[in-house]
């Protein structure tokens, strides 16, 4: 049976960064609240975060975030709005991530396009602006994996390492698209208001084929965290998408990792490589601590996280591309993302030589 390889990765992010900015607007939200304003600052200065990016662009007056008031204190728009400026941007910040994975290949022999993504929907979606502005072949398959949240890159890669090895000839594009930033909202929860300083926009791309080229994928395991339910949250409201990432999370993580390793790990001892999704500090935190990693071990996912912050699905793939730059060939490695069930998404993985 073939095996299948990630060939190689290409990411993007919107023109405009939006860090200092969003911070600003937060604490601007919490204003008269000293307590809790000092919560969210001591938080900002240990978020491990440097720069983010939207394709909002800072500029507002008092009351707004943005130059085009996209965000304004009192009339925050409503999921149309959210969905119109989707349509809007999304496209193009996918078409420059697979132009820029597809330079110099035979666009018709990719077989196959996967996209996730959990913070845009609309028909005909991304896959059919892929296969019109990339010049993909009109009959090419394709699969769009929706609101799965930050793991779906890793059930994108499940699925086409599934193609691959069904059919050896296979080429899969997988896209993994989201603007997070189109779904912050104005309240006066401190768990909502910290969208304000972890969540950003981005797009990876990645070419899976049967070609021993970058990444073998080996395996995957997912380990569901029981009575988590409430942990992680996503849904669909009249003022966009609702987020709820709870402080629970990073223990419940830590606690879990610990007792699934020998089923995530199969008894693997000589993993060298790891590209864990950087849902924040406190979750590299929880599993370098579950797994008994020293320092340097998550170095790829902190650099990613200080350099874009989380942008959901997408963020792993940005880790495993620095990765993919850096090691060495035969090296083993183990990546995951974490998402709404409570889950643990995990995949084993080898530097091909």
């Amino acid at each position: 049976m073939a095996q299948a390889f990630i060939n190689r990765i290409a990411t993007a992010v919107p023109p405009h960064e939006v860090h200092g900015a969003f911070l600003r607007f937060g604490q601007q939200m919490l204003h008269g609240d000293n307590r809790r304003l000092a919560l969210f600052n001591r938080m900002a200065e240990r978020s491990g975060i440097a720069r983010r990016y939207s394709f909002l662009e800072p500029g507002g007056n008092g009351a707004a975030v943005d130059a085009e008031g996209f965000y304004r204190l009192g009339a925050f728009p409503d999921t149309a709005a959210r969905m119109k400026k989707f349509e809007t941007c999304a496209p193009a910040l996918a078409v420059e991530a697979v132009e820029k994975l597809l330079q110099g290949e035979d666009r018709t022999r990719i077989t196959h396009v996967i996209v996730t993504s959990c913070t845009g929907l609309s028909a005909p979606g991304i896959d059919l602006d892929l296969v019109a502005r990339c010049g993909l072949n009109p009959g090419v398959e394709r699969t769009m994996v929706g609101f799965m949240g930050c793991y779906a890159a890793i059930n994108a890669l499940k699925l086409a390492r599934h193609i691959v090895r069904s059919e050896p000839q296979a080429r899969v594009l997988a896209v993994n698209l989201e603007l997070c930033t189109l779904h912050l909202h104005e309240t006066a929860e401190l768990e909502e208001i910290l969208s304000f300083l972890l969540f950003a926009d981005g797009c990876a791309a990645a070419l899976v084929s049967a070609e021993p080229v970058g990444v073998e994928i080996k395996s995957f395991r997912a380990a569901l965290v029981p009575d988590t339910r409430e942990l992680i949250r996503w849904h669909i409201r009249d003022q966009g998408f609702d987020m709820v990432l709870s402080g629970a999370v990073p223990g419940a993580i830590k606690t879990a990792l610990a007792i699934s390793r020998d089923d995530i790990l199969g008894g693997a001892n000589d993993i060298e490589l790891w590209a864990v999704h950087p849902g924040g500090r406190s979750v590299l935190d929880a599993v370098e601590q579950a797994f008994g990693l020293d320092a340097a071990a998550l170095a790829a996912s902190r650099g990613v996280l200080n350099d874009y912050g989380n942008m959901s699905s997408g963020t792993v793939m940005f880790v495993l591309d620095r990765i993919m730059r850096e090691a060495r060939a035969g090296a083993e490695g183990c990546a995951m993302s974490f998402g709404p069930g409570l889950v643990a998404e995990t995949m084993k993985f080898r530097m091909a030589a």
